[in-house]
């Protein structure tokens, strides 16, 4: 790609050939950002995660009846354009349709008949991508974010209990032997919840569950969570001998307190603090090259970002490395520019 800059041309380097020998670079997409992005992911994505398009709900939103078109469609263009692509997600709390936890009476079912449920539909799905994705997020924000218990209450644990994590990763081991799974979760680098995401992962390693990774989110701001939180994290997975991926990051502008609507573009000090914070995080990320394997953005460009929408309603927010025109924003040369 280039760019005209002052009546010369700046030759834009491919932030994936830039981290070609540290870790994969990947973004989260859609059946529209393959369209509307295409270029843009070409020459800088190595990686792609469907943002929505292989949840539960999307992919078998009635018991066997599976709509994989739109998630074909990510798989297809991944292929054509040489990409990888890491499958997001097997089983979680939320966009998973009802009736995985009813029986054919309309009652809630019982524990058997669910994980027979999540059986059948990891292994229809792993196993129609088994070619293709060989990274998956089995299990995503299972623990809860603050209190004294391990686990957030959900219909999975309510029906299932606890174990329902370790079957998820058995289920998807026996789908595709070769696969790595991982499991994934936000405000991973929070004291607390750190501490607890660690002890789910000590524990499933203990019983020889088949989990290979951590995926550590990343949806951070210009000033959370602190670089030491991050390295300490890093640190703390990485000591379960795990593969770290960055699964979903992006850097709001906003921080969470911020409730403000009146803003049309991100003001200039909110680009220069986004610019050292992006600094920032990938200097700490090439440090763990060694354990970080792949980072994935949760978008792209500024154009499209669920962010948009979180926490405060039809807000905009500008959290990439491309702007809205799909142009390098300062924090790309401070990413780029090893």
């Amino acid at each position: 790609m280039e760019q005209r800059r002052q009546d010369q041309i700046t030759v834009i380097p491919s932030l994936k050939e830039v981290y070609a020998d540290r870790f994969a670079i990947g973004a989260a997409v859609s059946p529209q950002t393959i369209v509307t992005q295409k270029e843009l992911l070409a020459a800088h994505y190595g990686s792609l995660t469907a943002e929505n398009e292989m949840k539960p709900v999307s992919v078998q939103p009635e018991e066997g009846r599976f709509t994989f078109e739109d998630a074909d469609r990510i798989a297809r263009f991944a292929e054509e354009h040489g990409m990888q692509m890491r499958g997001h997600t097997l089983v979680w709390h939320n966009q998973t349709p009802d009736w995985m936890f009813v029986d054919g009476q309309g009652q809630p079912a019982g524990r058997d008949l669910v994980l027979q449920r999540m059986k059948d539909h990891i292994g229809a799905v792993v196993g129609r991508y088994k070619d293709r994705i060989k990274v998956w997020d089995v299990v995503n924000e299972a623990v809860s974010d603050e209190g004294p218990q391990l686990l957030r209450p959900s219909k999975w644990l309510e029906t299932a209990g606890e174990e329902f994590i370790r079957r998820a990763f058995e289920y998807a081991h026996e789908a595709d032997p070769d696969a790595l799974l991982f499991y994934n979760d936000y405000n991973e680098c929070h004291p607390d919840k750190r501490d607890r995401i660690h002890r789910l992962l000590k524990s499933l390693k203990e019983q020889g569950t088949p989990v290979h990774g951590m995926g550590m989110q990343g949806h951070w701001s210009l000033q959370r969570p602190s670089a030491d939180e991050i390295r300490a994290a890093v640190e703390l997975y990485a000591s379960l001998d795990l593969q770290l991926h960055i699964t979903e990051l992006d850097v709001s502008v906003f921080e969470w307190d911020d409730k403000r609507t009146d803003l049309l573009e991100p003001t200039a000090e909110m680009l220069e603090a986004q610019e050292r914070r992006y600094e920032e995080i990938f200097g700490l990320l090439r440090e763990y090259s060694g354990v970080i394997t792949s980072v994935t953005f949760w978008g792209a460009a500024d154009d499209y970002t669920w962010l948009d929408h979180f926490p405060v309603r039809s807000r905009k927010n500008w959290p990439f490395l491309f702007d809205m025109n799909h142009q390098p924003k300062g924090s790309f040369w401070k990413v780029a520019r090893l």
